[in-house]
């Protein structure tokens, strides 16, 4: 064999290596972001139903707590179980118990069950996250994983803009809501069909317990995501309830979540490029942060006047979102590929632990401080996650 047949050989697998499996990517990447229609829907919805029937703000914060519960436990059993039944199926299990619990919600009024109806419903919502992240990461590769997550948080964020739009065009009464919701999660089925024999598959050699080193391995990649799962489960939950306390009415607030799900549209992606191109993702999860801390302690001012805050709500949303979208490529640019499956349920339970905290947190601050408890519980998180950033940067470089 001449050299110039061996070079292209070389050539021809590093291209391989480096091409990014698009069909899977775009199968989990539809299902999951249908999902997320369902989440920036149903959050809202139930957050307005129980203000409306006279529930506090703490057991509404309780009540959306459970869903961090769930997801809490969910994050540790969601790889082995997908190791025995295959990704596909587990993927459709939790599609058709997530679709019966968001029904479940119309069908049953008394405020104790919908504690057992969030665990079932998030349960299965975590495990859709879990399977298709690690879908979705298994398909990228190394210098184009930040792309293809930008892409995915893109597509995701839409959904999550959709929701509260739809809902402020459905409002909150009757089935109409609720079915729709139902009806896009039976939809998010449909995408796993065309990639039915490319799933990725889970090792067979991962180590019993494995899962629970990988919540400490790359600790600012999993405290970015918890402190983004507190900021966004609270936030989306108990925003309306904040818009209503300052005037605004039901639709109106509905409109400034959706300004923040258009600011996670429209600067993923870029987002995404830009860290497959700084030297330390730190930096970049830095200044989300920083972002974020600034535009939190702007929102008491902004009460006034609706569209500044949705002008600064929509860059807030987006910069913020990146702690996500960098989280998780920092997070797969830390490991090895056979340690993919175990870390992204990792980043998972952390994001479920910020879903935990945040709601109860965010809520009895607003019980406590009135309105205002909303933006400076929301500060708070947001300090101590760039306290953690620049700790850990500061760290790198003196070592």
């Amino acid at each position: 064999m001449d050299r110039s047949t061996a070079d292209d050989i070389v050539a021809e697998a590093e291209a391989e290596l480096e091409s990014v499996d698009w069909l899977s990517a775009a199968a989990a990447i539809a299902s999951i972001s249908a999902v997320g229609i369902a989440l920036g829907l149903g959050l809202p919805l139930l957050s307005v139903i129980l203000e409306r029937r006279g529930i506090s703000a703490s057991l509404i914060g309780a009540n959306s707590a459970v869903a961090g519960l769930a997801s809490l436990a969910a994050a540790p059993l969601v790889t082995p179980i997908a190791q025995r039944i295959g990704v596909r199926v587990a993927m459709l299990a939790a599609i058709v118990v997530a679709g019966l619990s968001a029904i479940g919600f119309y069908v049953f009024t008394p405020f104790w069950t919908w504690f057992p109806l969030r665990l079932t419903f998030h349960f299965s919502i975590t495990a859709l996250f879990v399977l298709s992240e690690f879908w979705i990461n298994a398909s990228a590769p190394p210098r184009k994983r930040g792309l293809v997550l930008g892409i995915y948080a893109t597509v995701l964020s839409l959904g999550f803009a959709a929701g509260p739009w739809i809902f402020s065009q459905t409002g909150s009464e009757g089935f109409l809501p609720f079915g729709i919701g139902a009806g896009v999660i039976f939809l998010s089925a449909i995408p796993l069909f065309f990639a039915w024999d490319r799933e990725p598959a889970i090792s067979k050699d991962r180590r019993r317990g494995s899962f629970w080193r990988y919540v400490y391995a790359v600790p600012t990649a999993t405290g970015a995501v918890l402190i983004f799962g507190a900021v966004e489960s609270g936030g989306f939950t108990l925003f309306p309830v904040f818009g209503e306390r300052v005037g605004f009415s039901e639709a109106a607030a509905a409109q400034l979540l959706t300004a923040v799900g258009i600011g996670n549209v429209v600067m993923q992606i870029p987002i995404g490029l830009l860290s497959d191109r700084v030297r330390d993702r730190r930096t970049l999860l830095a200044i989300c942060a920083a972002v974020g801390l600034v535009g939190t302690l702007c929102l008491p001012i902004l009460v006034h006047d609706w569209w500044l805050m949705a002008s600064v709500l929509f860059v807030w949303g987006g910069v913020v979102a990146g702690l996500y979208t960098v989280g998780l490529a920092h997070l797969g640019s830390r490991l090895p590929a056979a340690d993919l499956a175990d870390a992204n349920a990792a980043f998972i339970f952390c994001y479920s632990a910020g879903m935990l905290v945040g709601p109860q947190a965010i809520g009895s601050a607003m019980d406590l401080f009135g309105p205002g408890g909303f933006a400076w519980s929301l500060a708070v998180f947001f300090a101590i996650y760039l306290a953690l950033a620049l700790g850990r940067m500061v760290a790198a470089r003196s070592s």
